[in-house]
C-alpha cells in the first residue's frame, strides 16, 4: 500500500533552517508529482510547494517563495523541503502528498501523517 513518511521537523529559532524529508513506498515514485502542504492551528491546510515527477517543474506559495526549496531524489523515493529564513508564521504541521498526475495538478490522493515544525525564540 502507498505510504508517505515525513521526518525532519522540530523546534527552530526565527531565521533558522530545517530540511524535511518524505520517503515514499508502495508505488512507482518517479511517475508522480509530489507536494508539501502545511496546516497551522485554526487555519486551513495550504499548499507550500509542488514538484513534477522529474523535478524540472516546481511551484511555491507566495509566502515561502525565495525561502523554501522543494526537491526530489527519485532513486531514493524521497522528496525534500529545504526551509530557510524561517519565521514564526511558518509554524505548522507539514504534510507530504502524492499528486494524482505527473505534473502539479492540485489534486492529491495520498497524504503522510505530518511532521511538526515550530519556529520560536
Amino acid at each position: 500500500q502507498v505510504q508517505l513518511v515525513e521526518s525532519g521537523g522540530g523546534l527552530v529559532q526565527p531565521g533558522g533552517s530545517l530540511r524535511l524529508s518524505c520517503v515514499a513506498s508502495g508505488f512507482t515514485f518517479d511517475r508522480y508529482a509530489m507536494a508539501w502542504y502545511r496546516q497551522a492551528p485554526g487555519k486551513e491546510r495550504e499548499l507550500v510547494a509542488g514538484i513534477s515527477r522529474t523535478g524540472v517543474l516546481a511551484n511555491y506559495a507566495d509566502s515561502v517563495q525565495g525561502r523554501f526549496t522543494i526537491s526530489r531524489d527519485n532513486p531514493k523515493n524521497t522528496v525534500y523541503l529545504q526551509m530557510n529564513s524561517l519565521k514564526s508564521e511558518d509554524t505548522a504541521v507539514y504534510y507530504c502528498a502524492r499528486d494524482s498526475r505527473s505534473t502539479p495538478s492540485g489534486t492529491y490522493d495520498y497524504w503522510g501523517q505530518g511532521t511538526q515544525v515550530t519556529v520560536s525564540a
